[in-house]
């Protein structure tokens, strides 16, 4: 059970630390992962608010709590880029049906970015298949619910 909780505030701090790196840091070091590129339908590759100091904020985070909590530094920092590489994913996704980098996608916002690094888990050993989807599950739904709250706190820029 320790290790799902583990698992489960990695995944929170990588996708979190981003936004609370937004928060501290302003523009700086705010450069977009695609360069502002456009794919070949004429939109955003993945937009300008996955930035690489979100990626270095989310995985750096992740990472220093597995070292913490004896899982090692390596490990976190795999499994912190493994969930941002599913944030990526997910807004890759949303920018080909069209969708704005603020838009909602339930589920789509969430279970990549929680699969790929629990599948990582899975195969270091540290969770047992039928852990790791209660772990996206939870992680989804969660997110669902908390998202909201950390908007009206202000913590967020949008209620998703």
């Amino acid at each position: 059970m320790l290790i799902s909780l583990e698992l489960f505030v990695m995944l929170v701090l990588a996708n979190g630390a981003p936004v609370v790196a937004a928060k501290v840091f302003g523009q700086h070091w705010s450069a977009p992962v695609d360069a502002g590129l456009n794919w070949f339908d004429g939109r955003p590759l993945l937009g300008k608010t996955k930035t690489w100091r979100g990626i270095v904020f989310g995985a750096l985070c992740s990472a220093l709590f597995a070292q913490a909590a004896g899982h090692g530094f390596g490990f976190g920092l795999l499994f912190g880029l493994l969930a941002l590489a599913g944030d990526l994913f997910s807004s890759f996704i949303k920018r080909r049906l069209g969708l704005k980098s603020s838009a909602r996608m339930p589920w789509l916002d969430q279970v990549p970015e929680a699969a790929f690094p629990v599948v990582l888990a899975v195969g270091w050993g540290l969770a047992e298949v039928w852990t790791a989807l209660f772990i996206v599950v939870f992680f989804t739904l969660s997110n669902m619910w908390v998202s909201p709250l950390l908007y009206r706190l202000g913590i967020r820029r949008h209620p998703h």
